[in-house]
């Protein structure tokens, strides 16, 4: 190789890698997000409320949960009020726990920890908009949607299943008298 060329070569590589190292440190460096600019996105993505609406179904869980514990026991009215006084205390532990002001520093820490400032900015300005607000405002229609078509899609297969276990019994059954001869 003629050493023209090769030097070239070689200086081509030695910018391509300095180009690299450069694009590298800037991503290293980049900007983390104001506490202002991941308030705004918290307030546009709806976060409280998103928060606020798991409460009432986490209170459910917890229900069903005690409803399973006492479950086929006889209970006296005391122990009954006894529970319900427990599922009472545990469920306004829960919302102190989970309420926005004692989340809100942790939403804000997760997100510097996570973003840039403008991925934060980004974000912000998409559910700012009206394409993110009709996103926002339609999901919970489309999670809805989603778990009925999962479900509509569960059908044959749990049919199926059942026929398989079906067939399985029926040849063991079969198979068992045959092995006691």
């Amino acid at each position: 190789m003629p050493q023209p060329r090769r030097l070239r070569v070689r200086l081509a590589q030695q910018l391509l890698t300095a180009a690299c190292l450069a694009l590298c440190t800037l991503t290293a460096f980049a900007a983390p997000p104001s506490d202002a600019d991941i308030e705004r996105l918290l307030k546009a993505s709806r976060a409280e409320s998103m928060l606020n609406a798991i409460l009432p179904q986490m209170e459910a869980m917890q229900r069903q949960q005690f409803e399973q514990l006492t479950a086929g026991k006889p209970l006296s009215a005391e122990q009954k009020a006894d529970v319900d006084r427990i599922q009472s205390r545990t469920n306004e532990i829960v919302r102190e726990s989970l309420a926005w002001e004692q989340m809100r520093p942790l939403y804000i820490d997760v997100y510097k920890q996570t973003f840039t400032s403008e991925e934060v900015k980004a974000m912000a300005k998409f559910y700012e908009s009206p394409a993110g607000k009709s996103l926002q405002d339609k999901t919970p229609l489309l999670m809805q949607n989603l778990m009925l078509a999962i479900q509509q899609k569960m059908i044959p297969m749990l049919e199926a299943l059942q026929a398989e276990l079906k067939t399985v019994a029926e040849e063991e059954a079969k198979a068992a008298p045959a092995k006691k001869k």
